[in-house]
């Protein structure tokens, strides 16, 4: 059975995989600071690591812990994560250098720490989660987008330097997903931009924002799928898009002009 590390396994899609890998019989430790959230990984027969992501003591105790009772690593899904919305000049870089503590620099260190492991088994493989995201953009999300396109030009780096250690890196890019985050997007645009140059932008956006019944998007659920897919696979895709809107915006984003691009999105925000 494959030893799996998910990060971010007390919501969302981190909790989705880790309950889906478990579903499927694999080993799976569960990281995250809301170690109460994550009780239902532990009635399901996994092992939940209280772990802070931006402490990088938090990090290496954590793979040690994996390694130290399991003996190897096989699997890194590295979702952990959270929001950062607001004008790039509303944004305190204070704040902005812990969201890239976080969202790039946690799965960098965690990939540093799982590939010698990794190496010595001859096989393994890092998922990396990302967002369509990775690849496109759209106002008043600057540090989101930063993050994630770091990610993936780090992952397309990766891949290309482990592969022929027998060790795979795949990029997952969700479209909309219902999660939590929403809301938290929504607070920080009132939070950083609800006054000043871009209250009437940040408006609009936040009010399109937000949880509830009536949240457009896939269900983590699916995003979980396909991460055991690509584990599953002999010669897994580099990319996977996946959920509501994923291919349909990623496809704009490939094919449109720049300009033409940015009118389509800045008409949807007035």
């Amino acid at each position: 059975m494959k030893v799996c590390l998910v990060t971010g396994a007390s919501s969302g899609i981190g909790l989705a995989t880790a309950l889906d890998l478990l579903g499927a019989g694999y080993v799976v430790y569960g990281a995250a600071r809301r170690v109460e959230r994550m009780d239902v990984v532990r009635a399901a027969g996994g092992h939940v690591v209280p772990t802070d992501l931006r402490d990088p003591d938090d990090l290496d105790r954590l793979v040690e812990t994996v390694v130290a009772e399991q003996g190897r690593i096989d699997v890194l899904v590295s979702n952990a994560g959270t929001v950062l919305h607001g004008a790039v000049e509303d944004v305190p870089l204070g704040t902005a250098r812990e969201y890239l503590d976080l969202n790039l620099l946690a799965p960098a260190r965690l990939a540093q720490l799982v590939l010698p492991h990794m190496r010595a088994q001859g096989s393994g493989t890092i998922v990396n989660v990302s967002s369509v995201a990775g690849e496109i953009a759209m106002p008043l999300g600057g540090w989101y987008y930063a993050a994630k396109h770091g990610l993936e030009a780090l992952s397309d780096t990766l891949r290309m330097e482990v592969g022929h250690f027998g060790i795979d890196v795949v990029i997952i890019q969700p479209g909309i997903i219902r999660t939590e985050f929403g809301d938290h997007a929504a607070d920080q645009l009132r939070e950083f931009s609800g006054e000043g140059a871009y209250q009437d932008m940040a408006g609009v956006m936040a009010g399109r924002m937000g949880s509830g019944p009536d949240q457009q998007g896939s269900e983590a659920t699916v995003v979980a799928e396909v991460v055991r897919q690509a584990i599953e696979a002999d010669r897994p895709e580099t990319r996977y898009a996946v959920g509501l809107m994923a291919e349909d915006l990623l496809r704009l984003g490939r094919t449109l002009p720049d300009r033409a691009f940015d009118e389509m999105i800045l008409r949807s925000v007035r």
